[in-house]
């Protein structure tokens, strides 16, 4: 197994550690979670980057990296349902939207097409770390001590908020787009 699939199956082990910790009550388990998240966002990043840059791109790889992606997105957004840190339907839409395109990306590839990521898709991923990591930031940082409060508290609560609609906002934007670009694929078969 190349590095970069080694990567992508590690973001499987650090969801699941993130998830035991969110809900675990430990001391310090948003801080941790931060951090998991974090290490996981940075495999997401550096798998693909190393694959293309090596030329070892691979099936596993094809299928399993989008996979992990939408599994520890997926998982954080749930997860803070259940902390009550972010309201149901706005989870609804990112796991309705990940599933709607996953199963078009399935759907295609029966009939031997394959679809490739689109650049909304990648501003989307980004905007969800991005809200994911900032939710878990307003959480933790108070946790971290008095040396971190000033220096986060003037801009975390209002980039908490923001993060969250633009990550929605994209994420539906770009689900809408995707299945509108290739509804030649289900439009055939109603």
């Amino acid at each position: 197994m190349n590095l970069p699939n080694r990567l992508t199956v590690s973001r499987f082990g650090l969801t699941l550690a993130f998830l035991a910790v969110i809900f675990s009550g430990m001391p310090f388990n948003e801080t941790i979670a931060l951090v998991l998240f974090g290490a996981a966002s940075i495999t997401d990043y550096y798998d693909g980057k190393i694959a293309r840059r090596d030329k070892s791109i691979t099936d596993f790889g094809i299928l399993m990296d989008p996979l992990a992606d939408k599994i520890l997105v997926c998982s954080a957004f749930i997860a803070f349902v259940g902390r009550t840190w972010v309201p149901a339907w706005m989870a609804v839409v990112i796991v309705t939207r990940e599933l709607a395109i996953t199963g078009l990306r399935l759907l295609a590839a029966s009939k031997q097409v394959i679809l490739a990521a689109e650049g909304y898709g990648k501003h989307k991923t980004i905007s969800q770390i991005v809200a994911i990591l900032a939710i878990l930031t307003l959480h933790s940082y108070p946790q971290w001590g008095s040396f971190a409060i000033p220096i986060l508290d003037w801009w975390v609560p209002w980039l908490e908020p923001l993060s969250k609609w633009v990550a929605v906002f994209l994420t539906f934007l770009s689900g809408m787009l995707y299945l509108w670009y290739n509804r030649r694929l289900y439009l055939n078969d109603m």
